[in-house]
């Protein structure tokens, strides 16, 4: 009954020690938690922007390649040759969906993103960007532009011509920027090497002696059929704000060595964060640089 009698609950001291522990440690635990969301949430977004990184890169790649699949009797000389070529661009240039292929392009380009077309002769393998095949005798069409959808996000859309109209569909979100150059052979005769990569504008310019020429000799002289690389930059950013702090970098879309030369000339070859919203800014971000080479056309 003494040892009984003598005992006795906690002080007030030591309830409020516990209390404190226990406190520290349920706060540290909810601090690992927020902590371990925020990096899975980065992760998942990290992920996810390469994936659509990838599916674009592949896809625009496909298409670029398929200008060279052309019946070889379906040829002529490449010296009298008066089809249009195969490769068309715009710089800082949008599209609406139903204009007939980059005809009457629109001014309001997401950060000075480009416009890249190429054409393509229908055949049982053949199929455009949004993947519907292209009969024998027909031609075929792969867009690529930016534009805003109606929530207002930038998207990197695939235009094509169906059976009755034309059309466009999203290949990525969270576009930042569309950067492309291409390849121009100028020696004569050719040889099929790139001398320089230019941007679409400097590509019509090359044209500037032939206008006032009939189409089909223009056709038949234009550098465009020249062309035998295509150079492409592409900015995406995640669907939302998973870093921890704004981002600061500068993101040259076509290389380091074109921005010095040609930035200033070329708008969005070059795009910084400070210059984005707070939003965009904490944004995983990812740059995909890429060239393929087109197929040289049949002799």
């Amino acid at each position: 009954m003494r040892g009984l009698i003598r005992q006795h609950g906690m002080t007030l001291v030591e309830l409020m020690v516990a209390l404190t522990i226990g406190l520290g440690i349920v706060l540290m635990a909810g601090r690992l938690l927020v902590l371990a969301n925020g990096a899975y949430a980065a992760q998942a977004e990290s992920a996810g922007v390469e994936d659509g990184g990838r599916f674009a890169v592949d896809l625009i790649g496909r298409a670029v390649r398929q200008t060279g699949a052309i019946d070889p009797d379906s040829v002529a000389d490449p010296a009298t040759d008066t089809a249009p070529a195969r490769v068309a661009g715009l710089d800082a240039r949008s599209l609406s969906r139903a204009t007939a292929g980059i005809d009457d392009p629109l001014p309001a380009a997401v950060n000075g993103s480009d416009v890249l077309a190429v054409r393509f002769p229908g055949d049982s393998g053949a199929v455009d960007c949004a993947g519907f095949p292209v009969a024998a005798g027909e031609e075929g069409w792969s867009i690529f532009y930016v534009a805003r959808n109606g929530e207002g996000e930038a998207e990197l859309r695939c235009k094509y011509r169906g059976a009755a109209h034309w059309s466009a569909d999203a290949v990525v979100s969270g576009v930042d920027g569309f950067q492309v150059l291409y390849g121009v052979d100028t020696d004569d005769p050719p040889d099929g090497a790139a001398n320089r990569y230019v941007n679409a504008t400097a590509v019509d310019a090359l044209d500037e002696g032939f206008a006032g020429l009939p189409a089909a000799e223009f056709n038949r002289r234009t550098h465009w059929k020249r062309i035998v690389g295509v150079r492409v930059g592409l900015l995406l950013h995640g669907s939302r704000a998973t870093r921890g702090e704004p981002g600061g970098a500068r993101y040259d879309l076509l290389g380091a060595g074109y921005a010095a030369v040609a930035g200033t000339e070329d708008p969005g070859s070059s795009l910084d964060e400070a210059g984005m919203t707070p939003d965009l800014r904490r944004r995983e971000r990812r740059l995909f640089t890429f060239t393929v080479a087109l197929p040289a056309p049949p002799s």
